[in-house]
């Protein structure tokens, strides 16, 4: 079953229990948990989706942001363009997207549907070298600059620093750091990060360099605090440094877990925006249908209290204890083409079923 698809039937198994969960939230008291971060706590329960300071920055971006991928297995392009146009208006303002993602079709689409809109939201892509040099990155600077139809990124990221040994090749003499390094000089970007969904420890690896990163962008769900967690091992480390969190997969990727019934869709995405210390939530969102479910969410978002969160945490650990539901922090299939290509892999058409 495709991603896309099984986020159609998703939707379709879950909105008759959307209004019942929703209207349970309404009335949650306010968490004593919640981040200082959040400039929230005024519009709580008036339909306005909250904004979070960026970091060590300024900067207040929306709580929710729209994944890069998913705009391109929209059915149209069309629709692709009224979910960021509509996102925009509803007040979304974070905008995720990849050099790699649809070898580039993604960051197309966006970039046509931003047209005269670009001013107006945190425009962020990743680079790709996954092991290659800084003369590679910034050849993928130029095409993503040219692909999203801009001068410049509020925010650039190193793409699945997955593999154990990533650290070590993005820091090598004339790697993909330096490309960051000067891009933020050249006035291409403003704020530099990396990404990853495999192993906690590679993050923590890529922070142990020292390098004064923005921001960190990991899986965060309720299943992640049971299983390789980034929730616990990561996201306090940046957090402490005043690093932007960038949460991911809040539904587990695929969303099987909702598919089986173990959480519904406003469970997971509440909870991963509720992490302290989390900046913005990134979404895969294919669908207007989709967008607007999670917007009902995010409007008017209260975070869930400390006890919601280990209630959550605990009912779902025993399914959660073996990562199952968690499939890219073990198998290739979520990986990139091109990072199984730099580190040997085979692709997915070549790996056996």
């Amino acid at each position: 079953m495709s991603t896309t698809t099984t986020r159609r039937d998703l939707l379709k198994l879950t909105t008759a229990g959307a209004a019942m969960a929703l209207a349970g939230c309404a009335h949650a008291a306010p968490p004593p948990h919640a981040s200082p971060a959040t400039t929230s706590s005024a519009h709580a329960g008036t339909g306005v989706i909250p904004r979070r300071r960026f970091g060590r920055t300024d900067v207040l971006v929306s709580a929710i942001g729209i994944g890069g991928s998913h705009l391109a297995e929209a059915p149209d392009e069309n629709e692709a363009t009224r979910i960021v146009h509509e996102a925009i208006d509803a007040g979304i303002n974070f905008f995720d997207n990849a050099w790699e993602y649809h070898d580039g079709k993604s960051e197309e689409i966006l970039g046509r549907a931003l047209v005269g809109k670009r001013d107006g939201v945190f425009l962020m892509t990743k680079v790709c070298t996954h092991g290659r040099d800084r003369t590679v990155a910034m050849q993928q600077l130029e095409d993503s600059l040219r692909r999203l139809k801009t001068d410049h990124l509020d925010l650039w990221q190193v793409h699945e620093c997955i593999y154990d040994n990533d650290p070590e090749l993005h820091f090598a003499s004339g790697g993909v750091i330096e490309a960051l390094e000067q891009a933020k000089k050249q006035g291409k970007v403003r704020h530099v990060g990396f990404t990853g969904h495999k192993d906690p420890n590679i993050h923590l690896a890529m922070l142990a360099r020292g390098f004064a990163f923005d921001s960190a962008q990991m899986p965060l769900n309720c299943f992640d605090a049971t299983f390789r967690s980034f929730e616990q091992n990561v996201v306090p480390v940046a957090a402490k440094r005043g690093m932007a969190v960038i949460g991911m997969k809040s539904m587990g990727g695929a969303g099987q877990a909702i598919q089986a019934g173990v959480v519904t869709p406003e469970e997971s995405l509440r909870y991963a925006m509720s992490v302290l210390g989390v900046t913005v939530t990134v979404s895969g969102i294919d669908s207007i249908d989709i967008l607007r479910q999670n917007l009902a969410i995010a409007r008017g978002f209260e975070p869930m209290t400390a006890a919601e969160m280990t209630a959550l945490r605990t009912r779902v650990a025993p399914p959660a204890s073996d990562g199952h539901f968690e499939l890219y922090k073990t198998t290739k299939h979520f990986d990139a083409k091109v990072g199984r290509e730099q580190h040997g892999y085979p692709t997915l058409d070549e790996l056996p079923l």
